[in-house]
């Protein structure tokens, strides 16, 4: 009996190894590895070692000197009371604050607008969309240089214009009152094409037998822009607030070739007053900063987290 059952025993394939104990080969994880090498290490010199840096800057008094030698001293978080104690402080981030909230709600709205103008797909609206992405294409300094030049007290074609119905010129970049006004024009005018394109992608993927059904109950163009379109785009709506946001809290280039912050701190953003503090004088203060940056980074990364949480509701939901 114990002859047959060895016989019988060695005739059987051999038992499948127990379920979750599946083991890759060891060529396919290091495979694996080879592939998420590049992306870690881009990870790692493009945003973890810049993050950790500017840490540090914000932590140390540094100066000129101990930028390049070393050996700055521990202040903790001085540099950060320092800010904020700063008068600046205020200024900047009311004018932060009115800068994005104003800039997204326009951009959206008018991106929004022109998205479905440009949906109906008439003749020559190809052509016509191209063109409303110029402003997108161009480099920022080429876009701000026209725009301070269009907005000059003296020659800007602005108040040219403005004088030819009766208007008394406007110190568009020279005014406390108008200064940040224009920078804030000048960022709509730049960001609606971003807008433009994204909400149109989303558009498209809307299906069209929903508004052949909605038009077949009787729906209007509103109506059906009103419960169809708009509750169809949140999540791409969503994402292009978000995108803008963080793209618009770290506006600097735009401000500062048009205004330099001023007159004054009238147009002075948090992201201006980073680059002013660092980089705009003859005794640079590397650490008030950085620690200006930092806010803003804490800033971006707190919309990230709502607009995460916001998305994983509506997902469960």
């Amino acid at each position: 009996m114990t002859e047959h059952a060895v016989e019988g025993g060695a005739g059987r394939a051999p038992a499948p190894p127990p379920a979750g104990r599946v083991r890759r080969p060891r060529s396919g994880q290091w495979t694996a590895w080879a592939f998420l090498a590049p992306v870690a290490l881009y990870l790692v010199a493009f945003y973890a070692y810049p993050l950790a840096r500017n840490a540090d800057l914000s932590l140390r008094d540094y100066t000129v000197r101990s930028f390049v030698q070393g050996g700055a001293e521990f202040t903790g978080l001085d540099n950060y009371r320092a800010v904020v104690q700063d008068a600046t402080f205020g200024t900047a981030l009311l004018n932060t604050l009115l800068f994005t909230g104003v800039s997204l709600l326009f951009q959206f709205v008018l991106g929004l607008a022109l998205a479905v103008f440009f949906f109906q797909n008439f003749r020559l609206s190809t052509t016509l969309r191209a063109l409303f992405l110029v402003p997108w294409l161009l480099p920022l300094i080429v876009s701000s240089s026209t725009w301070a030049w269009m907005l000059n007290s003296d020659s800007g074609v602005v108040n040219h214009a403005l004088s030819l119905v009766g208007v008394e010129p406007v110190n568009w970049l020279t005014s406390p009152q108008w200064a940040l006004v224009s920078v804030i024009i000048a960022n709509i005018w730049i960001g609606i094409p971003f807008n433009l394109v994204v909400l149109y992608s989303g558009l498209q993927s809307i299906p069209g037998e929903v508004y052949e059904a909605a038009s077949l109950d009787g729906a209007g163009a509103w109506q059906r822009f009103r419960f169809i379109t708009f509750p169809l785009l949140r999540p791409v709506s969503a994402i292009t607030l978000l995108l803008g946001l963080v793209y618009t809290l770290k506006v600097f280039d735009i401000i500062w070739i048009m205004t330099r912050g001023g007159p004054g701190d009238a147009s002075t953003t948090l992201a201006t007053w980073s680059y002013r503090e660092s980089f705009g004088s003859l005794l640079p203060q590397f650490g008030p900063g950085a620690a200006i940056s930092n806010l803003l980074i804490v800033m971006a990364l707190l919309c990230g987290l709502l607009y995460i949480r916001s998305a994983g509701r509506s997902t469960e939901s």
